[in-house]
């Protein structure tokens, strides 16, 4: 064969290949490839390397990621396209091999390519390869009926064997590898056998197609014949009068219609879609749809209204019944039940019921239900991702159901129930679609009186639904979903409080579901306290329960045992029943410290205590911050520290203390995400205590936002950070002084014990915090 080593630009192919004396047209969009075709057009031949690439999904292969045998072509015609790729016409010329790739800085492959021409072959051996080639390839034509039999003649007259090769082998639909294999078979006679076999496998490829579709249209044919004998079977029922079967299902059908109340839309649906389920067979699919679509609109609550117990003397009983406390929320949810009766509930707004875990945000719903007498439906939507399970499917989907909304009123019977979408703040989106955005139209009482389900695609009035919604984070609700929404917030329970409720509801609760009688169990005074304060730490009452779930299971165990036919319970057998205390009673033992301060956060479970550590050691200069915080605390800490520098004199400080000292500030659980400003002065204070010396007392928390100037700014959530720092022994608050308004929100039980010391700037907080 004739070799020769030129110089050229390699345009890389995907999922595709270009045998010589091909003609075909190339679209080329990565610049790469339009580099390459533009430096062929500026060379005198209009040459380039056509190679295809090992994987088609690579954006930027290098040389590496091609086959090394490909195609030198000339480029006929190029034409550059409105979005900036370029057509070219491209003819495959012969084959070429990539000898050796060449170094250059522009953003395409150039190589030194080996040309290959093929040589001239009239040995008798080879005329008849190509007449076994020919004859197979005919064979192919007339099985596979792809391509026009005028390609036959065109590759009958073609006398050259190394082009009737590659004719033939751009004709067949090959795989990428293969049609590699016979680009890379360099030898005519190497490349025409393993033509042949190819070709070989391709019509006994298609020999088996025609196999399964002669089967195939025998269970047709049979198919067919038994949809004949079905509608002679429907003909005679028919004859008969016979009721059973889709007949039967389509009378009870028309019942429901005639006897329920709907509206005029809905009864001329169900009597459009009764006519189509008529003319379908009684087994089919569709017949199947259709039957469920109607089952589900006559199932509908459309005109079922329940009605109303205007007494709101009875709804506080029954709030105050069922909840201890929370005062000024069944304050505002009475108000709202009086406006709801004066105005006959036009225009109502939704409540949004906001608290930690475990204060009663469900059971708040479920206990307005109660006094209104009217039906109590839920609907969970933690993780809900999909819009679907708002507004329900299309029903060009097989499965199609309607969305939660309209699936709860289904089940409810009526139109007008209590519904709470609980746990709000969780809901996600993804591709399928944002099913806040679908809670819009459900809420927004301008919209709900037609809000349409994809599945049922009817108009729904959803006005007469009293919406609840709950949610642990006010900041996670979208803000348009916000807006339609007046919310109520639930605070952390004081310790009080967990005591009665424990009192009043939980161990009663507890005791008949594990199937104790009051002589069986007996608590001595002080055990619920103990409980509450060693074997939990939350701001509802959830783990509380638990824990009295627990030692009444200990208890029955005990007494079907036969060791005992009651037990009381006293703070010194309380540990040999429930085990270990889980929170020691510590509080306030820890003595004033260097460089370690309590700080106050607010989390979506309720408040906690944020004890903030400082190291200072010398090094460079760095301020070192630890224990997982976002950018807002971040950035409080630079402030502190800019505060500090400003204030150098005042503190004693060397010039150079921040260039000569490394400043390190650790909060604690560091595995837990922290952020928010308000623990800007407590990371100031803890500061200013390792630069010192000072030691920190360790009766005091605080929290407030600082500036660099050191004003002290207001902070969210007073009410949750100080329960929770009164748990942990507390006695002194530090607080911002524009929060001192907020101190009455504290229950007076605790305010009592606490002394409150409200600050505008840093120097107070310092001259409180710091041990003289």
């Amino acid at each position: 064969m004739d070799e020769n080593v030129v110089v050229l630009p390699v345009l890389p192919l995907r999922g595709m290949m270009v045998f010589p004396y091909m003609m075909v047209h190339l679209d080329a969009g990565r610049e790469q490839s339009i580099s390459a075709l533009e430096k062929a057009m500026l060379v005198e031949d209009k040459h380039v390397f056509l190679v295809a690439q090992r994987d088609s999904d690579l954006e930027d292969p290098q040389m590496s990621d091609l086959y090394s045998v490909g195609t030198v072509a000339e480029i006929k015609h190029l034409m550059k396209l409105p979005d900036g790729a370029i057509r070219v016409l491209v003819e495959g010329l012969y084959r070429g091999q990539i000898v050796s790739a060449i170094e250059q800085e522009e953003d395409y492959l150039i190589a030194n390519v080996r040309e290959y021409h093929d040589k001239i072959d009239k040995s008798i051996e080879m005329e008849a390869l190509v007449r076994v080639v020919v004859h197979e390839f005919e064979q192919w034509v007339k099985s596979s009926k792809k391509i026009p039999a005028d390609a036959m003649v065109s590759v009958s007259i073609i006398d050259d064997a190394g082009r009737l090769a590659d004719m033939i082998a751009g004709h067949i639909n090959l795989k990428l590898d293969d049609r590699q294999a016979i680009l890379e078979s360099i030898d005519v006679k190497e490349r025409l056998e393993r033509l042949y076999g190819f070709l070989k496998r391709e019509k006994d490829i298609l020999d088996i197609e025609r196999k399964i579709g002669t089967r195939v249209r025998r269970q047709i044919e049979k198919v067919q014949k038994e949809y004949y004998l079905r509608e002679k079977v429907k003909a005679i029922h028919n004859e008969l009068g016979d009721q059973n079967g889709i007949l039967g299902d389509i009378e009870e059908y028309k019942e429901r219609l005639s006897k329920g109340h709907f509206p005029d839309e809905v009864v001329k649906t169900v009597e459009k879609e009764l006519k189509r389920l008529e003319r379908t067979q009684g087994m089919s699919q569709e017949g199947a749809v259709i039957g469920t679509y109607i089952d589900n609109l006559l199932s509908m609550p459309w005109e079922s209204l329940s009605e109303d117990i205007n007494d709101i003397k009875a709804a506080a009983a029954v709030l105050d019944r069922d909840h201890y406390g929370l005062e000024k929320v069944k304050e505002r949810i009475l108000e709202f039940l009086a406006v709801r009766q004066l105005t006959n509930g036009q225009n109502a707004p939704i409540l949004c019921l906001v608290g930690p875990p475990g204060v009663g945000k469900t059971s708040l719903a479920g206990s307005v239900a109660k006094a209104l007498g009217r039906k109590f439906v839920r609907a969970s939507l933690g993780g809900v991702r999909d819009e679907a399970e708002i507004r329900g499917h299309r029903r060009t989907y097989v499965g199609a159901m309607p969305g939660r909304i309209l699936e709860a009123l289904k089940k409810a019977g009526t139109r007008n129930p209590v519904f709470l979408l609980d746990e709000v703040d969780k809901m996600g989106s993804d591709y399928k679609g944002d099913p806040t955005s679908a809670l819009l139209e459900v809420l927004d009482p301008a919209q709900n009186n037609t809000f349409s389900d994809h599945y049922i695609e009817l108009p729904f009035n959803l006005s007469d639904v009293l919406w609840i919604v709950t949610a642990n984070d006010i900041g996670s609700i979208p803000r348009p979903l916000l807006d339609r929404m007046e919310v109520i917030n639930l605070s952390s329970y004081t310790e009080q409080e967990k005591l009665e409720i424990a009192k009043q509801y939980l161990l009663p609760r507890q005791r008949t579901r594990n199937g104790l009688s009051g002589k069986e169990i007996r608590l001595g005074a002080g055990v619920l306290q103990r409980m509450i304060n060693e074997y939990t730490r939350e701001s509802g009452v959830r783990e509380l329960e638990r824990v009295i779930g627990h030692l009444c299971r200990k208890v029955a165990r005990k007494i079907v045992e036969g060791d005992t036919e009651s037990v009381y319970v006293t703070t010194k057998n309380l540990v040999d029943i429930l085990g270990k205390v889980k929170y020691p009673h510590t509080k306030a033992k820890r003595k004033p410290e260097v460089g370690l301060c309590t700080g106050m956060a607010w989390t979506q479970v309720g408040g906690d205590i944020l004890p903030t550590e400082v190291n200072i050691f010398p090094g460079t200069g760095k301020l070192i911050l630890t224990g997982k915080l976002g950018d807002v605390m971040k950035e409080s800490a630079q402030a502190a520290l800019s505060y500090i520098r400003s204030r150098q004199d005042k503190f004693e400080l060397a010039e150079d203390f921040y260039e000569k000292n490394d400043i390190h500030v650790h909060f604690p659980e560091g595995a837990v995400p922290k952020d928010g400003p308000s623990a800007g002065i407590t990371m100031a204070t803890a500061i200013v205590s390792g630069l010192t010396g000072r030691r920190v007392r360790s009766d005091v928390a605080m929290t407030g936002e600082i500036t660099i100037r050191g004003n002290v700014l207001a902070i969210g959530g007073l009410k949750e950070k100080v329960l929770a720092a009164y748990r942990e022994g507390i006695r002194t608050i530090v607080l911002p002084k524009e929060n001192e308004r907020d101190i009455e929100d504290i229950p007076e039980s605790v305010r009592e014990k606490l002394e409150f010391v409200p600050v505008e700037n840093m120097d107070k907080v310092l001259e409180t915090a710091l041990c003289q």
